[in-house]
């Protein structure tokens, strides 16, 4: 069972879950890595969701067009959505404080 480390707001979450879990899904059941993820609507258009692979990117497929959209340079520094992400090796994920704007809105362009 893949094991997933979350660092969030200076505190370290770990838990394992089953092949093939999207965690946004879990947390929207109340199961880890809930209440430590943040995320909203689960569909890649709001970038609430957005983490920072620290290790473990190998295993994920390419990053889709929702999150190119969503995260445009930032996927070059490892982000990704965790709501367009299927786990299913062992990753460790960040997520910052403050919830990284969509790519091309003027939140975006001021950070």
């Amino acid at each position: 069972m893949p094991t997933i480390v979350i660092h969030s707001n200076g505190q370290t979450y770990t838990d394992e879950v089953k092949p093939d879990t999207n965690l946004v899904v879990r947390a929207g059941i109340k199961q880890f890595p809930y209440p430590n993820l943040r995320y909203e609507c689960g569909m890649g258009k709001c970038a609430k969701c957005a983490c920072q692979v620290l290790k473990g990117a190998e295993h994920l497929p390419a990053p889709n067009w929702k999150e190119k959209k969503q995260l445009g340079e930032r996927i070059g520094q490892g982000y990704r959505l965790t709501c367009q992400l299927w786990v299913t090796h062992d990753i460790e994920l960040s997520q910052d404080a403050v919830c990284v704007p969509p790519a091309g809105t003027a939140a975006a362009a001021a950070a």
